[in-house]
C-alpha cells in the first residue's frame, strides 16, 4: 500500500469515529467539504505530514463520495464516457468505455468498505443484502441497473455490476452515424415501427437491445395508449400517453413479488395500444404472444439469442415454461403468427454494436418456422489500422407476400418503404 493510501486510510478511521453520522444526514455537500477539509488539516498537521495541496483535496472528495455518495465508485459513476462498471472484490474494478473492457486504477480499502458501499446501493432503493439475502437486483435513483451479490455467496469478495442509464437516448441518426446499421435501414424499421409490426430485438449481453428498443419507440404514434413492462425501467419512451409498470422483488418475509407474466396478463385489463416488454426471459413469452395475436399490434420486446433461428427457438423455450401441455406445432403456429421481425443485434471484438440481421417470419413450411432475410451485415475480414472491422450491410429485398409491405399500403407508407431499398440493387420479386 502507498504513503498516500496509508495515511487516507488512518485519516479516515480517525474522521469516521469521531463521526456523528445523523450530523450529516441534512448537511449539504458543500458544508460537509469545507468541515472535513478543516479536519483533515487538523489531522494532517498533527501528523507532521508532508502532503500537497491537491492530495488534501483528493482525501476530502474521497470522504464525502463515501459518506454522502458511492465511494470510490462516484467518480465511476459520474463519467459519462463509462457504459459498465464491474466490481469482483475490492481490487479489481473493471470498466466497460466505447464498448471495450478494461481494468480500473480506482479501488476499494477493503471488503468492508465495498460491502458497506454495497448495503448503501441496496438500502437507498429499499434492498437488503446481507448473509441471509446475500443477492440484490435494483435499479438505482438514476435509472442505472445494478446487481450484488456477497460473500459466502461471491467466493472472492463482493461483485457489483452497475449497468449505467444513459442520460440522453440515441436515435437512429446516430445509431447510422456509429455505423451500427445503414440509413437504408433505419428507414425500413421506422416504416415497420409506424406500421405496428411485432418485432422482437435479439441479442447478447450489453449488445445494445434496449437501446434499438428506445429508438424504434420514437416511431409510436403519439395517439397511442403504451404500457411498457421491465424488470428495471429504463426505457425512455417520449409518447404522452405511457403506463410503466416494474416487476418487484420479494421483501424481507419472501411476500410481495410481482412477476413480469403478472404484469403482462394485468396489462392486458388496462385497454394498452402497444405493450413492450423490456425483456421477455421467461413465461411472460405466452401472454405475451397472446397480446400480439389478440389485437395489440406493434408491441416489442428483446430476448437473449445469437441468431433470429434462435430468438425464434428461445420463445418456444419460455412458452413452454408457462404452458408445457401445447404441442410444439401450436406453439411454432402462435409465434409466426404473433411475431412479425426479428433484430439481430451483436457487440463485435472491437466492440463495436452492428444490426447484423433485419429478418421477416414469413410462416411455417411443415414443422419448420420460415425466416426471410431482408438485411444483413456482411463482414469483410480485412484489418484496419486501429482493429475496426469492416463490412457492408447487403439486402435481397423484400417478397411480394412481406406482411411489411402489406402493412405500409394500409398505412400509406408503401413508398417510404421502397426508398429504403433504392440503393441497395435490393429485388423485389
Amino acid at each position: 500500500m502507498s504513503v498516500a493510501k496509508n495515511l487516507y486510510v488512518k485519516l479516515r478511521r480517525q474522521i469516521f469515529d469521531a463521526l456523528d453520522p445523523s450530523a450529516i444526514a441534512d448537511i449539504a455537500r458543500s458544508q460537509l467539504e469545507e468541515e472535513l477539509e478543516s479536519a483533515i488539516n487538523l489531522l494532517i498537521d498533527k501528523e507532521s505530514a508532508a502532503v500537497s495541496n491537491s492530495l488534501r483535496r483528493e482525501f476530502v472528495n474521497a470522504l464525502a463520495d463515501e459518506l454522502v455518495g458511492l465511494g470510490p465508485l462516484q467518480r465511476l459513476m459520474d463519467d459519462d464516457t463509462i457504459s459498465d462498471i464491474m466490481i469482483n472484490g475490492p481490487e479489481a474494478i473493471f470498466i466497460e468505455r466505447n464498448g471495450l473492457v478494461e481494468k480500473s486504477s480506482v479501488t476499494f480499502i477493503d471488503e468492508p468498505q465495498l460491502v458497506g458501499i454495497a448495503k448503501r446501493i441496496a438500502s437507498r432503493v429499499g434492498r437488503r443484502v446481507d448473509e441471509s439475502s446475500p443477492l440484490c437486483d435494483a435499479r438505482l435513483l438514476d435509472g442505472s441497473r445494478v446487481n450484488i451479490v456477497i460473500p459466502p455467496i461471491a467466493i472472492d469478495g463482493t461483485s457489483i455490476s452497475i449497468r449505467k442509464f444513459k442520460k440522453h437516448s440515441i436515435d437512429f441518426a446516430k445509431l447510422c452515424q456509429f455505423g451500427a446499421m445503414s440509413p437504408e435501414m433505419a428507414q425500413l424499421l421506422m416504416v415497420a415501427a409506424r406500421c405496428r409490426l411485432n418485432i422482437l430485438i435479439s441479442g447478447g449481453t450489453g449488445s445494445g437491445k434496449t437501446t434499438m428498443l428506445n429508438a424504434l419507440s420514437q416511431f409510436i404514434s403519439e395517439n397511442e395508449r403504451i404500457v411498457t413492462i421491465e424488470d428495471a425501467a429504463e426505457l425512455k419512451l417520449q409518447q404522452p400517453h405511457v403506463v410503466r409498470l416494474e416487476t418487484r422483488a420479494a421483501g424481507i418475509e419472501n411476500t410481495g413479488q410481482i412477476s413480469q407474466r403478472e404484469l403482462v396478463i394485468n396489462s392486458l385489463r388496462m385497454r394498452p395500444d402497444r405493450i413492450i416488454v423490456g425483456e421477455c426471459r421467461g413465461a411472460e413469452a405466452f401472454e405475451m404472444l397472446q397480446a400480439m395475436n389478440t389485437g395489440h399490434d406493434g408491441s416489442m420486446s428483446t430476448l437473449h439469442a445469437n441468431t433470429p433461428r434462435d430468438a425464434m427457438a428461445r420463445v418456444e423455450s419460455m412458452v413452454m415454461m408457462a404452458n408445457n401441455n401445447l404441442p410444439l406445432e401450436a406453439i411454432r403456429r402462435t409465434i409466426v403468427s404473433a411475431v412479425d421481425l426479428v433484430i439481430q443485434i451483436s457487440r463485435l471484438h472491437d466492440g463495436s454494436r452492428k444490426v447484423m440481421s433485419i429478418t421477416e417470419v414469413v410462416g411455417l413450411e411443415g414443422a419448420s418456422v420460415v425466416l426471410e432475410e431482408i438485411y444483413r451485415f456482411q463482414p469483410t475480414y480485412e484489418k484496419t489500422a486501429d482493429g475496426k472491422v469492416t463490412g457492408q450491410f447487403v439486402t435481397a429485398g423484400l417478397m411480394q407476400r412481406s406482411v411489411l409491405v402489406e402493412k405500409a399500403k394500409f398505412f400509406g407508407l408503401e413508398e417510404k418503404l421502397m426508398s429504403s431499398f433504392k440503393n441497395t440493387g435490393g429485388r423485389n420479386e
